[in-house]
């Protein structure tokens, strides 16, 4: 099933779940019913449904980087070399696998990727682009940007 017929399926009911465990992925299931205005037993069994298929694909716990020692976020552009077409998926995992990756996008345009990054400081940043993209074969360049600030919403519901 695509997700255009996903997004059919989906009421109003629906959408306000997922607007409500989007900002709170922890409510319960009784104060979840109560806020949207169905029964406790109804609820549930939405929820599974969005989860079973696939409009929720996981609940998870927002770590804050910067409490955790990660106090500066980048995003690195990559550019691949002609030949290394064929290597995108591998290089998408690869990035993946680092502890310091957040997030990366494949992209359409100028550039291959955005890989963006949680970083103790300006040291950590030159040590990521030189061991993990620099040392790359199929690099063929970057552009690092600091990020200053940031609003992230989340998952559209």
């Amino acid at each position: 099933m695509g997700m255009n017929n996903l997004q059919a399926d989906l009421d109003e009911i629906d959408h306000e779940l997922l607007r409500l465990l989007t900002q709170n992925s922890r409510m319960t299931n009784a104060d979840l019913a109560a806020a949207v205005g169905i029964a406790q037993s109804t609820c549930i069994t939405r929820v599974r449904s969005l989860v079973s298929r696939g409009v929720i694909s996981g609940f998870t716990a927002n770590v804050d980087p910067a409490a955790v020692g990660l106090s500066s976020q980048v995003l690195i552009s990559v550019t691949l070399r002609a030949g290394a077409r064929s290597h995108l998926a591998d290089f998408m995992k690869e990035m993946r696998n680092l502890p310091e990756v957040i997030q990366v996008f494949f992209l359409g345009g100028s550039e291959d990727f955005i890989v963006h990054l949680a970083v103790r400081d300006n040291d950590h940043v030159r040590e990521f682009v030189l061991e993990n993209l620099s040392s790359n074969a199929t690099v063929a360049s970057t552009r690092t940007n600091m990020v200053f600030e940031h609003f992230h919403k989340g998952p559209v519901a």
